[in-house]
Parts: structure tokens; sequence; C-alpha cells
């Protein structure tokens, strides 16, 4: 416990051999070191996550991510540690307000950076299912616009080719409607446009090679159509159309476990919204009191120092201040003494020797 207290003491940058003298004191700032080191400790963590995406992928993400973990908890630790111990509680509540409002600010930016690495890795199943719609919504929207272009590019073609498909509809309509009166021209049915003969007379063989005409103009239609398709297809394959295809459940699995921080962190912020573009209230304040948590949690060992009162420690550090500046005054009073001292010693010598050259005799 003794080591656990030292360490703590270490964290909150007080004089240890000072805080000693007064007991009542230790856990207060046993407390603000313990804050400060979670504090890091939680910065740690965070940046860590991110930069375990920003490198995923490689072979030493997992390294890269500790390594920049590391180093970014140091680096708010020794920032909480010196802004912490800087407040000089000596000063009117006022004063010390007003030197604890930068780390304050500065606070609410790293509490919400802090914030964000763990927000992804909270809401990870949501992400994840977001980003399968997102990446879905993507590949859509790019099929729609490469449609667009196409058509766009070869709108003659395809004009032609709807229009020769609309005439074989209506030859193919023409071709069953001309059959069903050649039936009833052979059958013998009386109809305003049948004869009403019984057999194969010359009424129906006249009704028969219209037809055969008609099917054979029917079968080069088809043709055309055929050979137009097959270039409309050609073109397709050729601007790249066919090969952009919406991605299978497997698919969409290996591509958001690869997605970097910039698109998790893009689906953390779709995930406030609902499809019709109105705000989903359950996740919007769910992910901003995680923001707030962090950022509270970040400011705690400023307003912890702030609200902690003037103790025996801190009246201390102020004599042994008070001491070391009394102690630099007279030391640099000293110094200046001595140096004006050696100075006359050197002008009255040099004035004796000037004297001694003066009156030699010529």
């Amino acid at each position: 416990m003794k080591q656990i207290t030292n360490f703590f003491w270490f964290c909150s940058g007080v004089h240890q051999e000072t805080l000693e003298k007064y007991p009542a004191e230790h856990n207060k700032y046993v407390g603000i070191g313990a804050t400060i080191f979670f504090t890091a400790l939680f910065a740690t963590l965070s940046g860590g996550y991110a930069m375990y995406f920003v490198f995923s992928g490689g072979k030493l993400a997992i390294l890269y991510s500790l390594l920049f973990g590391l180093i970014w908890g140091l680096a708010i630790f020794n920032m909480d540690r010196y802004i912490v111990s800087s407040i000089n509680k000596n000063n009117s509540g006022w004063k010390q307000f007003l030197q604890a409002t930068p780390r304050i600010l500065l606070a609410i930016l790293i509490g919400i950076v802090i914030s964000r690495p763990l927000e992804l890795k909270i809401f990870d199943k949501e992400i994840r299912e977001q980003l399968k719609v997102t990446y879905l919504d993507r590949q859509r929207a790019n099929i729609d616009t490469l449609n667009i272009a196409f058509n766009n590019k070869y709108g003659i073609e395809l004009g032609k080719l709807n229009e020769l498909k609309a005439e074989r509809d209506s030859v193919e309509s023409t071709i069953k409607s001309d059959r069903l009166k050649l039936n009833l021209e052979t059958f013998g049915d009386k109809t305003p446009e049948t004869s009403g003969i019984i057999g194969y007379g010359p009424y129906a063989k006249r009704r028969q090679a219209d037809l055969d005409e008609q099917e054979q103009y029917l079968d080069t239609l088809r043709a055309t159509i055929q050979r137009q398709e097959a270039f409309i297809q050609q073109r397709k394959q050729f601007d790249g159309l066919l090969d952009e295809k919406l991605l299978t459940g497997t698919q969409l699995d290996s591509v958001v476990n690869v997605a970097g921080f910039a698109n998790r962190n893009e689906a953390l912020g779709d995930l406030k919204y609902n499809a019709d573009g109105s705000e989903n209230t359950t996740n919007y304040w769910a992910i901003t009191f995680i923001m707030l948590l962090f950022i509270f949690f970040e400011c705690l060992p400023v307003f912890v120092k702030l609200m902690s009162a003037r103790d025996a420690y801190d009246i201390d550090i102020q004599h042994i201040q008070s001491v070391d500046a009394h102690r630099s005054i007279k030391n640099r009073d000293a110094e200046i003494e001595i140096i004006d001292g050696v100075h006359d010693t050197r002008v009255q010598s040099g004035i004796e020797k000037s004297k001694e050259e003066y009156l030699k005799p010529y």
C-alpha cells in the first residue's frame, strides 16, 4: 500500500517529502493522483484502439496501436499532472478558475477525442449493420450513376432497340390476330372479316400468304434485335457496367471487417438518424451521454483540485516557495555585491597602475 500511495502521489504531482508531514491530506492526494492515472489509462486504451483501425490489415498493426496508445496516454498523463500540480491554492478562487480555464477547455476537446474510439467499440454491432447498409446504398448509387451515364452515351442505340422491340410486339400481336382470323376462315365462321366458306379456299390461302410474310418479317426483326442487344451487352461489358454487382452477405462481412476508422466514425454518426432522415432519439442521447461522461472524467482532476480546500500542505508549499524565492533573491544580491567588489578592486588597481606610469621620470 505504501508503494501504491507513493505512486498516486507521484501522479498528483505533489512534493512527497512535504506531504508526508501532514497525514490528514494523504488520502486527498491519493484520490487526485488516481483520477489522473485512470484518465491517462482511458486515453491509452482509446488512442490504441483508434490506431488499431488506422493500421488494420498490416502485420504490425497491434504493435503500432500499443506504441501509439502508450505515447498518447503518457502525453495526457504528463499534461494532467503538470496542470493540476500548477494550480496555486493560495490564490483566490477566481484566479484559480482562470488558471484552470485553458485546461478545462482542453479537457473538453480531449474528452471528445478519447470518447470517440471507445464509443466505436461500445456500438460495434450496430456500426457493423450500419456499414452494411451504407456500402449497399453506395453500390446501388454507383450502379445507378453508371446506368445513367451509359444511357446518355448510347441513347440512340437504346432508342433504336426500344423501337425494334415495340415493332416486334406489334407484329406479334398482328400475327396472333391474323392467325385467329385464318382459323375462322378455314372453319367457315362468318364474321365481318371472313367469307364464311368452309375449307382452305382462296381467302384462306391469301391470309396464309400474308401470315407467312409477317412471320418472315418477325424473324428478321428478332435477328436485328438480337444483334442490337449483343452490341449493347458488349458496350456494357466494355464500360464495366456488368462488373458492378451488389455484395453478398459473406462479402459484406469481409468488407466490414477491414473498414477503417473514418468509415466506422461516419457510421456511428449515421446511427443518430433514422432511414427517413429523422433523429433517432435513443441512439442520439446514448452517444451524447457517453461523450459527456468522458468529458467530465477528463475534467475531473481539475475539478477535484479546484473543489479541495486550502490545506496545511498548500500553506507549507507556499512557505517553502517563499523561502526559496527569498533565498534566490539573497543569492542574487550576494552575487551582485561580489561582482561589484571585484569590479571596484579592478578599477582601483587600474588607477594605481596608471599613477605609477604617470609619475615615472622621463
